[in-house]
């Protein structure tokens, strides 16, 4: 990663490495809530020069470390400073919505120093999706700065006529403050000494009531308190599998810190730095990732987009009664109506998904009066599916873009460029995704199950027609029998659209195909054509589309490979989903802090090295997620908190001899599990706890 970024609830800060906000800087950095840009500029110098790097820490991710020294400065050849004389750390972490940063400088050199400690700030308040590039429009301005009492305030009037202001406080007597964002400090230090100044920074917005910054200490024991709360309540794993810790551990660390609350329960957003909103297909995806380790997460998330599901028919906003949301956003161009991220519902899959994660939590949970709770919700959301989603009566759920700011492509590659045929033609709307079809079967099943339980046979019955019926069609459409393989869509004229890619690899978690099928699915999955080494392709090596570099079409998603390998390992298919599973893993070592990024480029493993895509979100939510879901995989756990039932089948990846897991939240209690290797390739494992009152049946 070229950058830092520490995050709390809705608010996060993205800097350079040496702790820094470079003005333009190409990433965006910035200190950012509610899709705006709260500061804009962060600068600190020792004598008017800017420190060299020593190191720079982050892997705690709500807190950030960062070493720094002097350059040598001198006035008219006269030294002035030695070079290494004084260490700056910085340490900046975020709580209750406010950024607290200590800078501690330590005199090295032999004698008393006198230095001069600058920092320089500015806030431009800009939108999201300005500091991105992706849109201009009518906005607000600067109202002033105002520099008193050892504090800066930056103002702006937004064309949404909100007030906005930037609170800079720091605590020690400055030498000088002024206007322009610039404060300096005269620091004289003994050999040995140090000095402590410590920041805040807290984004102000209309009317909305602004607490007062606690002591830095407290502050910070209160947040890590919050992170001890999160641990006790999650499952633990414990393996000597090095790697495979170390990313189960990143991946739980970095979920926690995208985990924010809007008044519904926590919930994950989709990554940062550029997706830090509530993100319909992510949230609930990595939600989903996350059932083995913590499943209220997924009762948070199912709330938020409850909350949120469509009530109208608005195409400036692609949105229709029932469905559930792509995206939302709360900066200056959404809250004109200039964007239609209000939310915008531009999404294929998010609905068939919202009601897969309900009954995925009730199979985990047996949690039936929240289902009950959500009955409304269902109702709509399945009414959507079958009214809107398949508007010529087809079977098929398709999508069309109706806003003129909107996203063309609405299934998860929503990259212009994604769904392309054999040919190298783009596919034209409206569009049928094969791994869509799959979530609407799911969802309809598993509601028929939710609705048996409840005692409601006569919509149970219906819903398992409809099912049969899309299960046959499906078949029927998209199977091309000269390749042995599913089409990823069928485009307007219900041609398939014959491309090869891992979009059909979505359906072995469907529950949808038939035995043959799915063996022929996974074969091509694991193929030299789909397979780098490092993970499964989203497009095959190949096709006329297929280009490693690309976002689409032909790099490796890890959220992807893990929704293919829950698919292997639920309907048998251990060995590839092994082969899936250690892909990935190998490729995690080549980054920072063995975190898997949003995506990296498809190129073959031969090479040695993973190739990074630029622009990758790290870290990404369902990114994070993915390796829980190799631990799901590796225990074959699936419970069904509808016939209380924990379906087991544990193996072990080659290089692991042991494999505990425990606190596992089912139903009422919690599973312990541990998985051993006792011989040469002899698996044994034993259940250590069960308070769950399920049956445990094993394969």
């Amino acid at each position: 990663m070229e950058y830092r970024v520490i995050k709390e609830n809705d608010l996060f800060l993205l800097t350079d490495t040496k702790g820094n906000i470079p003005e333009d800087h190409p990433y965006g950095l910035g200190l950012y809530t509610k899709d705006t840009r709260f500061l804009s500029r962060l600068d600190l110098r020792i004598n008017g020069q800017e420190p060299v790097l020593l190191s720079s820490d982050a892997a705690e991710n709500y807190m950030a470390t960062i070493l720094l020294t002097n350059v040598q400065t001198e006035i008219d050849g006269k030294l002035e400073l030695w070079r290494e004389s004084v260490e700056v750390e910085r340490t900046r972490f975020i709580y209750d919505d406010v950024l607290y940063e200590r800078i501690k400088l330590t005199n090295y050199y032999p004698k008393q120093i006198t230095f001069e400690l600058s920092v320089h700030m500015d806030a431009d308040f800009a939108d999201m999706f300005v500091v991105r590039g992706f849109q201009s429009g009518e906005l607000g301005k600067r109202t002033g700065t105002k520099a008193a009492n050892q504090s800066l305030i930056f103002s702006y009037q937004g064309a949404d006529q909100v007030c906005r202001a930037t609170a800079v406080t720091w605590d020690r007597p400055e030498q000088a403050a002024d206007a322009n964002g610039d404060v300096f400090f005269r620091i004289t230090l003994d050999h040995g000494a140090s000095e402590v100044i410590t920041f805040t920074v807290q984004p102000q917005i209309g009317e909305a009531v602004v607490t007062k910054p606690m002591k830095p200490e407290d502050a910070l024991k209160q947040l890590k308190q919050v992170y001890e709360v999160w641990d006790q309540q999650t499952a633990k794993v414990q393996t000597d599998h090095d790697l495979i810790q170390r990313l189960v551990d990143r991946g739980l660390k970095d979920l926690k810190v995208l985990l924010t609350d809007l008044g519904y329960g926590a919930f994950p957003v989709a990554g940062l730095p550029w997706f830090g909103v509530p993100f319909g297909r992510d949230s609930l995806i990595a939600s989903l990732q996350m059932l083995p380790f913590n499943a209220q997460v997924a009762k948070g998330t199912i709330r938020t987009m409850a909350a949120r599901q469509g009530e109208s028919v608005d195409p400036w906003r692609d949105e229709q009664p029932g469905k559930i949301m792509h995206e939302i956003r709360y900066g200056e161009l959404a809250n004109t109506n200039q964007i239609p991220f209000t939310p915008y519902y531009g999404t294929i899959d998010a609905t068939p998904l919202f009601l897969m994660l309900i009954t995925e939590y009730a199979r985990w949970t047996g949690d039936l009066e929240f289902v009950q709770e959500l009955e409304p919700n269902i109702i709509r959301a399945l009414e959507w599916i079958d009214l809107y989603g398949d508007r010529d009566d087809d079977l098929f759920v398709e999508y069309h873009q109706e806003s003129s700011k909107g996203i063309a492509n609405q299934g998860w590659k929503d990259s212009g460029d994604s769904i392309v045929h054999r040919n190298g033609e783009y596919a034209k709307t409206p569009i049928a995704l094969s791994e869509v079809q799959g979530y609407v079967f799911q969802a309809k099943m598993g509601i028929a199950d939710l609705y048996e339980a409840l005692g409601r046979n006569e919509e149970s019955s219906r819903l398992r027609e409809e099912a049969r019926r899309l299960k046959n069609k499906f078949d029927e459409a998209f199977w091309m029998e000269e390749h042995q393989y599913y089409a990823i869509a069928l485009d307007e004229n219900k041609h398939q659209v014959g491309t090869i890619t891992s979009n059909p690899g979505h359906l072995l978690l469907s529950g949808m195909l038939d035995d043959s099928r799915a063996d022929a699915v996974a074969n091509m999955l694991v193929s030299r054509k789909m397979f780098s080494g490092f993970g499964i392709r989203t497009m095959g090596e190949g096709e006329a589309a297929y280009n490693p570099m690309s976002y689409h079409d032909g790099s490796i998603w890890p959220h992807d490979n893990s929704m293919i390998i829950l698919g292997l390992s639920k309907t048998g298919r251990q060995q590839q989903a092994n082969q899936v599973m250690k892909g990935l893993i190998d490729a995690a070592a080549h980054f920072e802090y063995e975190r898997l990024p949003e995506l990296f480029c498809g190129y073959d493993s031969s090479i040695g090295k993973v190739v990074p895509y630029p622009v990758a979100c790290s870290p990404q939510a369902w990114a994070a997620g993915t390796p829980l879901i190799f631990i799901q995989s590796l225990l074959g756990l699936f419970p069904n908190g509808i016939k209380k039932q924990i379906h087991l089948s544990p193996v072990l990846l080659d290089g692991m001899n042991e494999l505990t897991v425990s606190n596992i939240a089912i139903g009422s209690g919690v599973l312990s599990i541990r998985v051993e290797r006792s011989g040469e390739r002899e698996i044994s494992w034993s259940v250590l706890e069960n308070t769950t009152n399920y049956k445990v049946i094993t394969d």
